[in-house]
């Protein structure tokens, strides 16, 4: 696709921000967390000239409701700043009404608009709203308001940012710049991830997706009348916020639920969203390729400032996505133009980075970085052609690296310095629990060494305890936290190094390779990386998990034969983590991380509508002629 001429010549019109900077000072975050809800609208009704419920037309006639605050007694041309959004937000709340404040008082037009199907936005909702369709119409209609500048950013997190990838596809002329945080569950396939908007891992369903549509899916929502005019419509958004609120479920209960896929049928709820997934032939089935997922044959044209994490759900496909916007090639300007940050907190927590940071329970330093800062800075840049607000010296990607509790900068991803560090798996026979003998170490294991082998009954899966997930109604509390108690377990296999003699970084994307074998066709295998301190404290690092009918890649699910062993290749863990004098790296191997994962029931079929599991006896090899190991990104500082 071509490059956008108006964007490269960067037209300015900064004289509003500084008018209004010198008159009024933009409050900062932590400011602006202090208001209440009520006072946070306040301060933005006195700053900002509103247009409430304008129902902006897509080309199949459906209205989608957007509010429009601009600053008032603005003038010029402004520069636009899009948030689109599923939840309630159409009189901003929280980080968006903050958001949009310091839009206004930073000269910008901030719009909020309700994907089709949520709350006064008409149309029937479909999971991300369309973001191609939906999106260049919306970017269509902005750049055509008598205010507009002709220039538009998109900003959003988690939902509010999933959408965005899909239309950055595009390259529509008005699509200045992004910044999407927290966007993993808007990629469907790019490199050797294919999550599907984090509906899987390595091919097994993840739970959070689920408990999550229940909240959002509504299909017996209520609606104004079609043809409500505007200003009545408007009216009526001041005082009727169409929010539904659906009965309390005890998730930590229900979550039991065999068939997996009548999870939220099985609570009353008529289908809907979840219903059309789950019934569909794996991660490969080509309706993936019909929603608003981007993959990584769309090619990529807008630059993005992107904000990840590392106890985010899916901190991998983010990564890879960062890589692959860069080398995509239809768009030379945009794919010069991608920064990523990567934080050390859990989903969509970036403005919470502060002093004393805690991830889950593992205490990190200073972890403060000026999130709306950058934000501003790179909207700056694209949206009003102020080069020096965010300089092309800004380091292509700043991570923030546990255990040595800094953040560090590199012009690539992984790191340039880091180099791989295989480490085997070793045992006798006995790396069952924490109290065997499972070893971790550069030598390669000897002829003849016997296999660890464990019994996996889904009936009795393994607790998640933190990690990377999000949005799972409770059930998993994301972060850093003591794995004992799961090691402890005679069904987890544990693999822990000698203690180290000097820090070692690990900065990049962990790879595992497992031979394994199992008496039943078909069982998953979990793997999970952990850093043990001096006093025995095992701080998850990350986890990863693979279904094994799946390992010879999705489009060929083939089942296992009793005592074969075979290969497997998980997807990697991404991390940065400092692994400090007299710490252990330790690794993890079982067949289930529940609730995260749903289980598998080992029987070789459909598991998703199944009911009746199977024991299955599993087995983990490392002898010379069938290795198991490790391989680690070290970086030498």
């Amino acid at each position: 696709m071509p490059m956008k001429a108006e964007r490269r010549k960067g037209k300015r019109v900064g004289w509003l921000a500084a008018v209004l900077a010198a008159v009024v000072p933009l409050a900062c975050a932590g400011e602006l967390s202090r208001y209440s809800e009520d006072g946070l609208r306040a301060e933005l009704a006195e700053i900002a000239e509103a247009e409430t419920a304008v129902l902006v037309p897509m080309r199949d006639g459906v209205g989608l409701s957007t509010n429009v605050w601009r600053p008032k007694g603005a003038t010029g041309k402004l520069p636009t700043v899009l948030w689109k959004t599923p939840y309630n937000e159409h009189n901003p709340r929280g980080r968006s009404a903050q958001l949009a404040i310091e839009a206004v008082r930073r000269g910008y037009a901030f719009v909020v608009q309700n994907e089709r199907g949520r709350y006064f936005s008409q149309g029937d909702y479909e999971i991300l709203g369309h973001p191609q369709t939906d999106g260049w119409d919306t970017l269509d209609w902005i750049a055509a308001q008598p205010w507009s500048n002709g220039k538009v950013g998109t900003l959003g997190c988690s939902s509010s940012a999933e959408w965005q990838l899909a239309l950055a596809a595009l390259d529509h002329p008005a699509h200045a710049a992004m910044v999407p945080m927290a966007a993993g569950a808007g990629i469907g396939k790019v490199g050797r991830f294919r999550e599907q908007g984090n509906f899987y891992t390595g091919g097994v369903p993840r739970i959070l997706f689920a408990v999550w549509m229940y909240g959002v899916d509504n299909p017996l929502r209520a609606q104004l009348p079609q043809d409500l005019d505007g200003p009545l419509r408007a009216r009526v958004a001041q005082y009727n916020d169409l929010h539904a609120t659906k009965p309390k479920v005890d998730w930590a209960r229900h979550i039991w639920h065999l068939p997996y896929s009548e999870l939220l049928s099985s609570l009353g709820e008529p289908p809907a969203t979840f219903e059309a997934l789950i019934r569909r032939n794996g991660p490969a089935d080509p309706a993936w390729e019909q929603g608003g997922l981007y993959h990584d044959s769309m090619g990529w044209g807008v630059p993005a400032l992107w904000f990840n994490s590392w106890y985010d759900v899916s901190i991998g496909p983010n990564l890879e996505l960062f890589n692959h916007a860069r080398n995509a090639g239809t768009d030379a300007e945009a794919s010069a133009n991608q920064y990523v940050v990567v934080g050390p907190n859990p989903h969509c927590q970036f403005w919470q980075l502060g002093p004393d940071y805690t991830v889950g329970a593992r205490k990190v330093g200073d972890a403060s970085f000026p999130v709306s800062e950058q934000i501003w800075a790179f909207f700056d840049r694209w949206l009003k052609g102020e080069k020096k607000a965010f300089p092309s010296s800004t380091p292509k990607v700043r991570y923030f690296t546990i255990g040595l509790d800094k953040w560090q900068a590199d012009e690539q991803w992984p790191p340039k310095a880091a180099r791989p560090l295989r480490l085997y798996l070793h045992s006798d026979g006995r790396a069952n629990s924490l109290h065997g003998d499972g070893r971790l170490s550069p030598g390669p294991p000897p002829a003849g060494a016997p296999a660890d082998r464990f019994v996996y009954d889904p009936a009795n899966p393994v607790q998640t305890i933190g990690g990377g997930d999000c949005c799972n109604g409770g059930l998993v509390t994301p972060g850093a936290f003591d794995q004992r108690q799961v090691e402890a377990r005679h069904d987890v296999l544990v693999y822990t190094s000698e203690p180290l003699e000097q820090p070692l970084e690990v900065t990049g994307f962990v790879d595992a390779v497992l031979k394994v074998s199992s008496s039943a066709p078909d069982t998953d295998f979990a793997v999970k990386l952990v850093d043990v301190a001096p006093d025995g404290t095992a701080w998850i690092v990350g986890d990863t998990m693979l279904r094994a009918r799946y390992r010879d890649g999705y489009e060929s699910p083939r089942l296992m034969q009793p005592g074969q062993v075979y290969e497997l290749r998980p997807t990697p863990i991404a991390t940065s983590i400092q692994f400090g004098k007299g710490h252990r790296i330790r690794v993890e191997v079982t067949s289930s991380n529940f609730p995260k994962f749903a289980r598998n029931l080992n029987t070789g079929g459909a598991n998703e509508t199944e009911s009746e599991p199977v024991v299955a006896e599993n087995a983990v090899h490392h002898s010379a002629d069938a290795a198991s190991y490790i391989e680690l990104p070290v970086v030498a500082r």
